[in-house]
């Protein structure tokens, strides 16, 4: 297999986590996996992996360390904490952070990283959770060039497509533009229903026209059908791209970019999730949007 021999520690078994590692167990990789949650870990075992007890105990017994975390806050506990992996991996080993983090602290790891000579990789991912479990996630990275090719086969069974985008920051920078663009697309898909339904079209004709129309794209192609059935399970929840936007909107304030667009997509999914919806898929501003304009289900 393709990746016999490489030895990966992986921190943060979660949603998206799990199907990413999976990716690497199938193609040959040894995996040390770490997560808070032992179930987790206990399904990635019982594929082949190696629990570890400790981020330090999974880092210290690896060639490359991986993390997939939900926030800045774990970010820094994974680098900089007590058992913080910084203090045992060795000069030139690799740590790529495949999350959603703020360009603000991913420099603090990048700062300390360099201080140690450890190569720093920014490798966020675009993509649901059915593309992470078939492999077919789009990887952005930004960092040592030579790091990111060491870790491209890595990245070639996570990913149907990678792009290497700078040496520094700029990953991070694209994944929240992308993010920014999906967060808004949803937000004005739910008004346009919200419109069309006013004006008295059935709600699943105007889908499916909509999905024909010059408005199609891939991330309405996958998001339309499960709507249309008013099914709102979690691929992306409300919750996660409220914090992304957040994101978005203080490294916009950092940097000094226009976020008029960012500041009204969040406060409509802060709406949405003040209403109880948070935890549902991103799509659950229709509902939102349709309570404002005094629609019941259609």
């Amino acid at each position: 297999m393709i990746l016999s021999g490489t030895k990966v520690g992986w921190i943060g078994a979660g949603k998206m986590g799990l199907p990413m590692s999976r990716c690497l167990i199938k193609n040959g990789a040894e995996i040390h996996v770490a997560d808070p949650d032992e179930s987790q870990i206990k399904k990635l075992v019982n594929e082949g992996a190696q629990a570890g007890s400790t981020n330090i105990s999974v880092a210290s017994a690896s060639d490359i360390v991986i993390s997939m975390i939900p926030n800045d806050a774990v970010l820094r506990d994974v680098v900089f904490g007590e058992s913080g992996i910084f203090s045992v991996m060795k000069s030139n080993s690799v740590y790529v952070d495949m999350s959603t983090v703020s360009p603000e602290v991913s420099e603090e790891v990048s700062n300390e990283a360099n201080n140690r000579g450890i190569c720093y990789l920014r490798a966020p991912v675009s993509g649901s959770t059915l593309l992470a479990e078939s492999g077919n996630l789009t990887i952005i990275c930004s960092g040592n060039k030579e790091a990111y090719t060491k870790c491209l086969p890595l990245f070639e069974v996570m990913g149907a497509k990678q792009y290497y985008v700078g040496s520094e920051q700029q990953a991070l920078y694209l994944k929240l533009a992308i993010n920014l663009l999906a967060g808004s697309t949803i937000v004005a898909l739910a008004e346009s229903l919200a419109f069309g339904r006013k004006g008295g079209l059935d709600w699943g004709l105007m889908l499916d026209v909509m999905n024909e129309s010059v408005i199609a794209s891939p991330l309405l192609k996958y998001t339309l059908p499960p709507l249309k059935e008013r099914n709102f399970q979690p691929a992306f929840a409300a919750n996660q791209m409220n914090k992304d936007l957040g994101l978005i909107c203080d490294a916009a304030a950092n940097i000094g970019a226009p976020s008029d667009i960012s500041q009204i997509v969040r406060d409509i999914y802060m709406a949405t999730i003040a209403s109880g919806h948070g935890s549902e898929n991103l799509t659950a501003v229709v509902k939102e949007i349709e309570n404002q304009a005094e629609l019941g289900e259609p």
